[in-house]
């Protein structure tokens, strides 16, 4: 009887895994967000300068609260704004190294002249008018790394609240540096690019909601 030979034995290739999102991985934007889709269970994370940087857990008096007042704070002034859009938490592509989900971002709408617009997955991209974050355990990440890709990137006006201390800072792009803005006369601190967006900082440092909203509506058409 004759022998049969076999054909050799040629092993499949397997499907590239797909690795998780960790804490301080080295990636670009478009792995980083391949990632970051596949693990939904994950809540924020952000591509800082090419890292990957988690998030902690959310204090209720440091982050919760103060960033429900920046909400209402700014979704009172959206809707009665035409031209504007807000968005909160939301990933925004800033360039292939920096992929973030900053608190609150308010754009001017593409008609109006902003320059962020939502790609076809619907992520925002490119610089937006004004943005803010709730510093309250990043903020050497959001004065440091965040600020300058910022200015980098020619986002307007950035605002961030450094919860712990007490502090907030509105920096104003100018000649392609941050300045800090300082409160007027009246203890407000207003908006360039925004017609009647003011914010009255100390009632905001306590948490003065309503106080907030008042002095917005005393410069309502």
């Amino acid at each position: 009887m004759l022998a049969v030979e076999s054909e050799p034995v040629t092993a499949q290739p397997r499907p590239a895994e797909l690795l998780p999102l960790e804490n301080g991985d080295g990636l670009h934007s478009h792995e980083f967000l391949r990632r970051y889709e596949a693990m939904p269970h994950i809540k924020k994370a952000e591509l800082i300068e090419g890292k990957v940087y988690m998030g902690s857990p959310v204090r209720a008096d440091l982050h919760g609260e103060p960033d429900a007042v920046i909400q209402t704070w700014l979704g009172v002034y959206a809707a009665n704004t035409p031209g504007t859009k807000l968005y909160t938490n939301t990933t925004l592509l800033l360039d292939a190294d920096n992929t973030f989900q900053p608190d609150a971002i308010l754009c001017l709408t593409p008609e109006r002249g902003g320059r962020t617009k939502l790609n076809a997955k619907g992520y925002l991209c490119g610089p937006p008018e004004l943005v803010v974050e709730i510093a309250a355990s990043s903020a050497s990440i959001d004065l440091q790394d965040k600020f300058q890709v910022y200015r980098r990137s020619g986002a307007p006006e950035y605002l961030v609240w450094r919860t712990a201390e007490r502090r907030f800072d509105w920096f104003r792009l100018e000649e392609d540096e941050y300045q800090v803005q300082m409160p007027d006369a009246e203890d407000l601190l207003r908006s360039r690019t925004f017609p009647r967006l003011v914010l009255a900082v100390q009632p905001l440092l306590i948490l003065d909601a309503a106080a907030v909203l008042s002095a917005l509506h005393s410069l309502s058409p």
